[in-house]
């Protein structure tokens, strides 16, 4: 006679704080850093790490990350799902999604509006979509299904884009505001991204946001860029997020903060990885501007009261 096993329980993480976070500044966490930000203690913050990176059962990985989140509030980024692609979610990969959001709680959890497989090909990009109505209907399904598999809603991270497709049809802010309406998600804006857009494209990166959903906004990202030229000579943007935030970003990321208040908001450093406390100050300068247009906005509330 066979017996069914029944399955090994999720570890979950002890939590010491309450959800939601609030308005406060994170990091993207890198193993080179453990050390250091253990050393320091328990700090105001959070930290967001990819979910691909922790979809093994233990090791050395996990433990970090076991370390970290017991004192600090967590964001769940996933890279992988492919969204935006046409063929059905992998459900082993949604599977191990679902395990990590059950064991960590992450305070966040997000994924990017974009595509990342074609049959049994994987590929490590985050590639553009079409703005359709039949892209976006397969988009919210995605979404649905990804938000009733792990029982919580996503936030949605619109992309940096290095190309346009002649098929579409619908601007990418009103894409993004009907997927948003018709699913329940909420939004990831990434500051940086909606920069290095509007470079390559040469559109208004002020007029993309006087027209994106910002109440819908439960995170954003910030980051660094590299400056490049395509073959006419034209500026030529890539999302690298190799280095410091740059100063139009910086002056983007305050004009949005003041028009939706703060929110959690991330600096986004994935290669040539620096020193701790070089990630430390431009969370710093991330948090100055988020208590500062809180503190205007509730004096506004106070005088209007």
């Amino acid at each position: 006679m066979i017996t069914a096993t029944k399955p090994a329980a999720v570890p979950v993480v002890p939590l010491r704080f309450s959800l939601p976070i609030g308005g406060v500044a994170g990091t993207s966490f890198k193993h080179e850093h453990l050390a250091a930000i253990l050393a320091a203690g328990p700090q105001r913050g959070f930290f967001e790490v990819h979910a691909e990176n922790y979809m093994g059962a233990g090791g050395p990985p996990h433990r970090a990350l076991e370390a970290i989140r017991r004192d600090h509030p967590l964001s769940l980024h996933g890279v992988c799902m492919s969204i935006g692609g046409p063929q059905p979610l992998d459900k082993a990969h949604l599977a191990r999604f679902r395990s990590l959001v059950a064991r960590y709680q992450p305070a966040m959890v997000s994924e990017h509006l974009a595509w990342s497989t074609h049959e049994t090909s994987f590929f490590n990009d985050l590639l553009p979509l079409p703005y359709t109505e039949a892209t976006l209907r397969h988009v919210c399904d995605h979404i649905d299904q990804m938000q009733e598999v792990i029982r919580r809603p996503i936030l949605l991270e619109n992309p940096s884009t290095y190309l346009a497709f002649t098929g579409t049809t619908i601007s990418e802010t009103d894409f993004i505001r009907s997927v948003a309406e018709r699913t329940g998600c909420g939004l990831l804006l990434d500051v940086n991204n909606v920069f290095v857009s509007a470079t390559n494209h040469g559109f208004s990166a002020l007029d993309y946001l006087a027209d994106f959903p910002l109440a819908r906004i439960g995170e954003i990202h910030i980051a660094g860029h590299d400056e490049q030229a395509d073959d006419d000579g034209e500026p030529l943007l890539i999302d690298s997020h190799d280095g410091p935030v740059a100063d139009a970003v910086w002056k983007l990321f305050e004009i949005v903060v003041q028009r939706r208040g703060p929110v959690p908001t991330l600096i986004e450093w994935d290669s040539k990885i620096p020193d701790w406390p070089v990630l430390q100050a431009e969370a710093a300068a991330a948090q100055a501007i988020l208590d500062r247009c809180g503190t205007a906005a509730a004096a506004e509330d106070r005088h209007a009261a």
